[in-house]
Order: C-alpha cells, then structure tokens, then sequence
C-alpha cells in the first residue's frame, strides 16, 4: 500500500492513458470516470473508488496499486487554483485509513472531481 503520510505529494494532470494501467483490475459492472498522471504515478477515479497507482523501481515494471472506495470517505476538501498559486488540492478523510492528498495542475476542474466524489457520497 502507498504510504500517504511518507510519500510526496502526487503533483497530477490530467492523462486519459493512463487509465490503461489498472484496467486489469477493474470489476465488470466499473467504470472509469477520469484519469490523472504525475511524472510516474497516478490517480484513477471510477463509479466506485478511487486507484492510486505507485510506479516503482527503475524500470517502473513494478507498480503499486491502492484502492480507495467511495464508502469509505468521511469527509474531503477542495482547494481551487488562484492567480498565482497554479495548482489546486484534494485530501480526502477515510476511515481507518486518515487522510489522502492529492496536488493537480492548475487546468484540472476541481468542481467535477467534487461533484463524482459528491455523487458517491451523499
């Protein structure tokens, strides 16, 4: 599992290639919504959690891959991009686990991840 409180920040954009890496692991009735890269690593949201995936080593054949479902949010935070901070935040509350953050380039539209996020939620 990654170990959220000791890895750095996941700085991501938008890539929907990168879904392709954890389509093995999706179930039959889930389906991806968005993807998100940083330089390796990756977030896929789905209509039913949340996959964060850490590319290791120095071939980056050895991945790992943390699920993080819906059901088990219990609170999270938008944090929109300014004029001149670019980036914009999500950290996400789940129980048993604490707290996920997660940094994303200015361009990202925190109002849809809000809103899938929401949609599971309430």
């Amino acid at each position: 599992m990654i170990d959220f409180d000791n890895k750095s920040v996941f700085k991501l954009k938008q890539d929907s290639d990168f879904a392709e890496k954890v389509s093995d692991f999706l179930l039959d009735d889930e389906s991806i919504i968005d993807s998100y890269k940083s330089m390796r690593d990756g977030v896929v949201f789905t209509n039913k959690r949340i996959i964060a995936v850490n590319v290791q080593g120095i071939t980056g054949s050895k991945k790992d891959f943390t699920t993080l479902p819906y059901k088990n949010i219990v609170a999270y935070s938008v944090e929109t991009s300014g004029t001149l901070d670019l980036d914009s935040e999500l950290e996400i509350y789940f129980s048993a686990l604490g707290k996920v953050r997660f940094e994303f380039t200015g361009k990202t539209s925190m109002s849809e991840i809000s809103k899938t996020i929401s949609s599971y939620l309430l």
